[in-house]
């Protein structure tokens, strides 16, 4: 029987679609409503509803969750069960310096080394994000977010960073999602990012790194209010 406070599996997307072993395609899934907050902070989780919603055993959802605890996205307490992690500001405090860091020295080098196609993916992402927040398209608008960022990692030609980017700002990301809908950020994150692709677009280097800092330096003190208007969401640890 599932309790109120149990993730609500059938959230969880097919995973047909998925790429890799059946174990990566659940782990996939999960971690996506994890970030989307689709299964919240605190929320049990069960492995026989995840079986039966994605039609699989437990052996592929045992080494998913696994995979989820390493990320820092569960809680796997023996004698007392599974849960999604709660926010921690520590983690999330963390995260934001690491990920500056990494952005700052990317933008660097991809405004001296950007070429013309690279220039008209980023431009045709600007695009995307614009009519995105025309339409009102907050999820929409926050994947055309993260693949601006994903497109200047690319381009610096260094194949693991943006591995390495998501995975130290795991926790960043899912705060940044319930930040998105706040009124105004949109629009906002909009501003940023066009501020930053015109740096970058006349080859400024510092100023693709002064605008990207502006960037990154909004994340904290909005996570910080976050905290104190919802503390429940958070460890005190």
């Amino acid at each position: 029987m599932e309790h109120s406070n149990d993730i609500d599996a059938t959230r969880l997307a097919e995973i047909s679609s998925l790429d890799g072993s059946l174990a990566q395609r659940v782990y996939q899934a999960m971690k996506k409503a994890i970030l989307a907050l689709d299964f919240p902070p605190g929320a049990n989780v069960r492995k026989a509803p995840i079986c039966e919603r994605l039609g699989v055993s437990r052996a592929p959802v045992t080494e998913a969750i696994a995979r989820l605890a390493a990320d820092g996205l569960v809680d796997v307490i023996p004698q007392s069960g599974t849960h999604v992690s709660y926010f921690s500001m520590a983690e999330i405090q963390e995260g934001v310096f690491l990920r500056e860091a990494l952005e700052l020295a990317t933008v660097a080098k991809v405004s001296r080394d950007i070429s013309d196609d690279q220039l008209k993916k980023l431009s045709r992402n600007m695009r995307l994000q614009e009519l995105l927040l025309q339409d009102g398209d907050t999820d929409g608008f926050y994947e055309a977010d993260e693949e601006f960022h994903h497109l200047l990692m690319e381009f610096t030609g260094f194949t693991r960073l943006p591995h390495v980017a998501q995975t130290v700002s795991l926790q960043v990301s899912r705060a940044r999602l319930l930040l998105l809908p706040a009124p105004g950020r949109v629009t906002e994150t909009l501003e940023e990012h066009r501020a930053i692709f015109h740096a970058i677009r006349n080859r400024d280097e510092r100023s693709a790194q002064q605008e990207m800092r502006r960037h990154i330096g909004q994340l904290l003190p909005r996570i910080e209010a976050l905290h104190a208007a919802k503390p429940a969401l958070f460890n005190e640890t």
